[in-house]
Parts: structure tokens; sequence; C-alpha cells
């Protein structure tokens, strides 16, 4: 079976960058016009739309940036990732949902200027990413092709997350 990452044109950290922007200009149109009595509610066994935030978020408030980062501290690094964690606490309860919004938009800012400027060779770095064995990647996934799984699909995801969340809660998305 031929992995999604050998099947992928490769791209350059521009290319990448672009698509993470993209990714986040969908977001912010499903999310406008969420007021903050619904930002807080959650359908049965769904997250918030602030939970999905904050999971975008990150743990440490820059969504993927570090583990990005990790890629480049030292030969096939290993990390570790907690995918189903939305990462809220009572701080991020407090916030508002346009704030929490803008911590995502500035983290992934902060990720586009780290992604753009990456070469081939800093692209084509593997990390060994044990969680992730079952996946398409592999355990031993390239930059390229974490920052396209972290960077697009899972911003596409959590997306749609929310869009299908707001209409369970009987709030249109907006568009």
């Amino acid at each position: 079976m031929r992995r999604e990452e050998e099947a992928m044109a490769e791209l350059t950290g521009k290319e990448l960058a672009e698509g993470i922007r993209q990714k986040v200009d969908e977001l912010k149109k499903v999310c406008r016009g969420v007021d903050e009595s619904t930002a807080s509610r959650a359908p049965e066994g769904r997250w918030s739309p602030k939970e999905i935030l904050s999971h975008l978020w990150g743990s440490d408030g820059n969504g993927p940036l570090p583990l990005f980062q990790q890629y480049l501290s030292g030969e096939s690094p290993t990390i570790d990732l907690d995918p189903g964690n939305p990462f809220y606490s009572d701080g991020r309860s407090r916030m508002t949902f346009s704030g929490l919004l803008a911590e995502v938009e500035k983290s992934s800012d902060r990720i586009i200027g780290f992604v753009t400027g990456l070469t081939r060779e800093q692209l084509d770095r593997k990390a060994h990413i044990p969680k992730m064995k079952e996946s398409p990647w592999g355990e031993y996934p390239t930059l390229e092709s974490m920052i396209s799984v972290l960077g697009e699909r899972h911003l596409h995801f959590h997306t749609s997350h929310m869009r299908e969340v707001l209409q369970a809660l009987g709030v249109p998305a907006g568009e």
C-alpha cells in the first residue's frame, strides 16, 4: 500500500502556508455570528464551539507549532500527541468565543510564518510519532506531511465539526 505522503506532490513551505491560511478563513466564516450562549453549549456527546476552538488553539496556545518545531530539533525526534484533548481549562471557559477565535487566528499566523520559510530539506525531515502508526502517514511522517495533516486537514475537519455542532444546536453556521 502506498502511503499518502508518497502520493502527494511535494509542496513548498509557502504553498503549505497558503493552504493553512485558506482553512483558517473557512473556519472564521463558519464562526461568524456565533453568540456567547451558543458557544458554550454542546449537543449530547459532542464538544461545544468553544471547546473546538480551544482544541485548535492547543495545549500551550500555539496549536501544532511546537510539534512542527520539534522536527528541527534533532534526528527523528519522538513526538507524543494528545489528539482527543480539547485543552479546555477554566481560564479558557471564561474567554469569549470571539477571543478564542482571535487566539486561534494568532496561533495560525505564527504557524504560517514558520512554515513559509521552510526549505525542502526541512520539509523532508521525519519524526517518530507512535500514535500515527496506523495512519496513512505511518509512524515516521515527514514534516511536510504533518503540516498538511495538522495545518490543513485537521483545520478542515474541525471546521466541518463546528458546522455540525452549530446545526445540532439549531444555529446556522456563517458562510
